[in-house]
């Protein structure tokens, strides 16, 4: 059975992102073993010279490392994914990089029509630089708008055509990582060139980070 991680892209206590990702855990528990990781907590990504990293960044970079794959779910705010996200990820790439190679579907809720679209389009733009390089399912994004009204009293998704596209996307999911399994023998030459290309300490001093 397949393992994912599934990254709550906010700390919003009440998000229907987080409910989105509870739904598919549940939802397709029979296919594979998701785990919905919260990225609350993590504070503000900042450079230092002793290339620190949380704790909790590193416990999520293991987790991540353990799965077979990752799922996003991602809010939009001011056509961009929120600031918790951003760093999170900036933590990521920071000296340990778990998303390189890792293939990774993106979902996302909105309160409104769009579905968090434009957030999508800028994840996907960060996931494949150099320093993250993740493997994103392409032309996948699950946008669930008018999410406030998407959920029934125990977190079902109401609408048939939204489950089916999901359920659709799940197994393209599912195909996508095995797929991705047989393209990783590279792997590990990239985490070593990334670990050199983007050692952040080179030349650090308080004046210029």
């Amino acid at each position: 059975m397949k393992k994912f991680v599934a990254l709550v892209g906010t700390n919003t206590a009440k998000s229907t992102n987080r409910k989105l990702l509870k739904y598919m855990q549940g939802r397709y528990a029979d296919e594979a073993e998701i785990e919905v990781v919260e990225l609350k907590g993590l504070p503000i990504f900042k450079k230092t010279t002793e290339m620190f990293v949380p704790e909790q960044a590193k416990t999520i970079a293991e987790q991540i490392n353990a799965a077979d794959g990752v799922i996003i779910g991602t809010p939009e705010y001011d056509h961009s994914i929120p600031a918790l996200l951003s760093s999170a990820l900036a933590w990521l790439s920071y000296g340990i990089h778990p998303l390189m190679d890792k293939p990774v579907m993106i979902v996302g809720t909105s309160y409104g029509t769009l579905g968090a679209s434009r957030a999508q389009a800028q994840l996907r733009q960060i996931l494949d630089s150099p320093e993250l390089k993740a493997t994103v399912m392409p032309s996948s994004e699950f946008l669930l708008g008018h999410s406030l009204q998407a959920f029934d009293e125990s977190g079902e998704l109401k609408s048939e055509e939204e489950v089916a596209k999901l359920d659709g996307l799940f197994q393209d999911f599912l195909l996508f990582t095995d797929l991705s399994s047989q393209l990783d023998h590279s792997k590990e030459l990239h985490q070593e060139e990334a670990a050199e290309k983007f050692s952040w300490d080179n030349g650090l001093t308080e004046d210029n980070k």
